[in-house]
């Protein structure tokens, strides 16, 4: 690797061109905010009827800080939507995938609006099941299930195991023929779509770890072998071709490629497939260059591509499901911070960056430097009369790319002991958090009708130490 002059090639305090220069550095953007949240009258925000100075007085930065009303809201619309959309045909179920954010909170809210619920692990299985939920509306995914896992699942009686390998197909037969049981299982195929995405995030392309391809014949094997196994019961298809996407031009040709396959299914075995799940990866907004779909035009979306292949194909349009994850968590969340150390980096000439230290980072939210994900912020305790300025908003962890904010228009008065707010921070933050430079986790916090009280607590030094024993 070539050595380099840092400054020369990082130093950049100009703002990309997709953020725009803002009329109101105070103001909250549309579609960045979850539902309740507000101004109050001495200028903080209020989410829930809950300031977020009480907030960070009562319960501490950082935090994250779930309104409750917001992602139920965002649940029941993505149910009714696709249930609408697909009321003329076999109909539709929406399942919550539980891996962007799950609690034992969160698992009877879906419950209780209506949704199935995806697990991918034991943990987030044993998660769900102390909550309640009742395992028939459940699917377990997973690239690698043990056996423990599978046979757990088995034994709660969870409506679904999604096989992602054929290896996976005799394993679950193995488990189901020892518990005497017959295992329902979907088969995740691969369609070679990518998503326009991230790569660690595309999932239906050729050369990545999920799924049965299609375009190898392994997808028509497995049906093969889970048809000839009285130990399975085949449901139905799954596919997912990504996540943040936009629009359902990708799910028109990953619909056409796993129809495909269910008319092959029909003509070479007959047997006729009637539930398929098209996944979910539906994006949200993170920031101002993000334009989301909603729930509606979605699912309005979805069904005409799969009325149109259907009838192409001459085949019953099959009961479908779904998967949100992200874009019912994502946006009713925001992480509380407290401002500590701004430092105004001087870079030759006219250019310097301002880089606004908080008390949380890379632990609590991982995805700008895994995914180059890009944030918004906002100052969160009080509205500012200083002119806008472009910072950085970088965290406290050893890291040089601890960065929570690449580039925002914060007041320029900005100091120490500020709340700075990250808003959409609801999916694979708090799920991804990590204890790095044994930083205890933050605590997630609901609020709700000017109350607040939390779903999971703040980790502590002695958390830490607990684990410890040598």
């Amino acid at each position: 690797m070539r050595a380099h002059e840092a400054g020369a090639l990082h130093g950049n305090d100009a703002a990309p061109t997709w953020l725009p220069f803002p009329t109101d550095v105070n103001a909250l953007i549309p579609g960045l905010w979850s539902s309740t949240c507000v101004r109050d009258a001495d200028g903080a925000l209020e989410i829930g009827g809950v300031s977020a100075t009480t907030l960070a007085e009562e319960v501490g930065t950082p935090a994250f800080v779930l309104d409750e009303d917001d992602f139920r809201e965002r649940a029941r619309a993505f149910r009714t939507a696709f249930t609408t959309a697909f009321a003329p045909h076999a109909g539709a179920d929406v399942y919550y995938a539980g891996k962007a954010f799950l609690c034992g909170a969160v698992a009877r809210w879906v419950d209780e609006d209506g949704l199935g619920l995806d697990v991918c692990t034991g943990g987030e299985l044993a998660v769900a099941l102390r909550a309640g939920f009742p395992a028939d509306r459940m699917a377990l995914h997973g690239n690698n299930k043990s056996d423990r896992e599978i046979a757990r699942a088995l034994e709660a009686g969870v409506g679904r195991i999604v096989i992602d390998s054929l290896a996976e197909v005799r394993q679950a037969a193995r488990v189901a023929s020892d518990l005497g049981v017959q295992a329902h299982v979907m088969l995740r195929v691969t369609t070679g779509v990518e998503a326009h995405t991230h790569e660690f995030i595309a999932t239906a392309h050729e050369d990545q770890k999920f799924g049965l391809s299609i375009t190898s014949g392994d997808a028509l094997t497995a049906v093969r072998e889970v048809l000839a196994s009285p130990e399975l019961g085949l449901v139905g298809l799954h596919s997912h071709i990504g996540s943040q996407i936009f629009d359902v031009g990708g799910f028109e040709v990953a619909a056409r490629r796993v129809l495909d396959l269910v008319a092959q299914v029909r003509e070479e075995l007959g047997h006729t497939i009637e539930h398929l799940d098209l996944g979910g990866g539906f994006g949200v907004m993170y920031n101002t260059q993000h334009t989301p779909s909603t729930p509606e035009d979605l699912a309005s979306g979805i069904a005409a591509i799969i009325e149109k292949e259907c009838h192409e194909l001459e085949l019953e349009v099959p009961h479908v499901a779904f998967e949100p994850g992200r874009a019912i968590a994502g946006p009713s969340t925001q992480t509380l911070y407290t401002v500590g150390t701004v430092k105004d980096v001087r870079l030759g000439g006219p250019h310097h960056r301002v880089y606004v230290s908080v008390d949380g980072g890379m632990s609590d939210n991982v995805r700008t430097a895994l995914y180059d994900a890009d944030y918004s912020c906002l100052l969160a305790g009080r509205v500012s009369d200083a002119p806008p300025e472009v910072v950085r908003v970088v965290g406290k962890h050893c890291e040089s790319g601890d960065i929570v904010v690449k580039d925002e228009y914060l007041p320029a008065d900005v100091q120490r002991g500020d709340l700075v707010s990250v808003p959409v921070t609801g999916a694979y933050c708090y799920s991804l958090a990590s204890n790095y430079n044994h930083v205890p986790r933050p605590p997630v916090v609901a609020v709700k009708d000017g109350r607040w009280r939390t779903l999971v607590r703040r980790e502590s030094e002695e958390d830490l130490l607990a684990l410890d024993v040598g």
